[in-house]
């Protein structure tokens, strides 16, 4: 980092989203909506302080996780804290939330802009972002599918992976077909059986389970004054992005 990025990130770094005073603090009900433990919750929270940081001072549009952009959606909605407080006073400039107009070139897009961020993260960082918070592109734009429930009145069950389906499945379909012939008194049908259900298993053990990824992003414009400097960010279904401030072309720099 030059001393003026190191002198913005320390800013970024001890700005704190939590109110003191507060009984019911940003981190516990960041934690609460999403399902997140205090531990991956902070972890989290500093991410997206990561994430602000290279918003500023990149060059190029970046792109959030998706658990790093529901600290920000989260932190948007504390008005004062994200606009006085955060962009205003410390950051010196707007980073603004809005939505993607969709398509094919915009999933191009934001899925570009993923991959540069992972590549600005290890310049800035001199590490690879956590993969638990920080996901695979395939990951981050295809496990998309989320939606507001109430838990008062639903019971979450978690999906078994699809691996697992298929071999319920499969295993199910060889307990009839052994049945059938055992019924026939073909003993060596059920051999057959089993040694097919065997390399099926093989076969879709090795072609693994196939897990998605989705992603947003952003780009920023690095000026002196918080009425001159600006960013946009976008958010869909396949992700958020943001793209450059009019004029600038997402430009970042010291």
């Amino acid at each position: 980092m030059t001393a003026p990025q190191k002198e913005l990130w320390d800013k970024i770094s001890n700005f704190r989203l939590d109110d003191p005073d507060a009984s019911f603090t940003f981190s516990a009900r960041l934690a609460r909506e999403n399902g997140w433990t205090k531990e991956y919750t902070n972890s989290v929270i500093e991410e997206y302080r990561k994430f602000i940081f290279l918003c500023c001072v990149s060059k190029s549009s970046v792109t959030p996780s998706d658990p790093v952009d529901q600290v920000w959606h989260l932190h948007l909605t504390y008005t004062k804290s994200y606009w006085i407080d955060f962009c205003k006073n410390t950051l010196q400039r707007e980073i603004h939330h809005n939505p993607t107009k969709g398509g094919k070139s915009e999933r191009k897009k934001f899925n570009n802009n993923y991959t540069e961020l992972h590549t600005i993260y290890k310049e800035m960082f001199g590490n690879n972002p956590p993969q638990d918070i920080w996901q695979d592109n395939k990951t981050r734009f295809t496990k998309i599918n989320f939606r507001r429930v109430s838990m008062d009145n639903y019971w979450l069950i978690k999906k078994p992976p699809l691996l697992t389906l298929k071999l319920i499945k499969l295993c199910l379909l060889g307990i009839v077909v052994a049945i059938s012939i055992q019924a026939s008194g073909n003993n060596l049908g059920i051999i057959v059986v089993i040694l097919f259900l065997i390399a099926l298993f093989r076969a879709i053990k090795k072609g693994g389970d196939g897990n998605g990824n989705s992603s947003s992003g952003c780009s920023t414009c690095n000026n002196d004054s918080f009425d001159s400097g600006c960013s946009s960010h976008g958010d869909s279904g396949c992700g958020s992005g943001c793209s450059g401030c009019s004029g600038c072309g997402g430009c970042g720099g010291d």
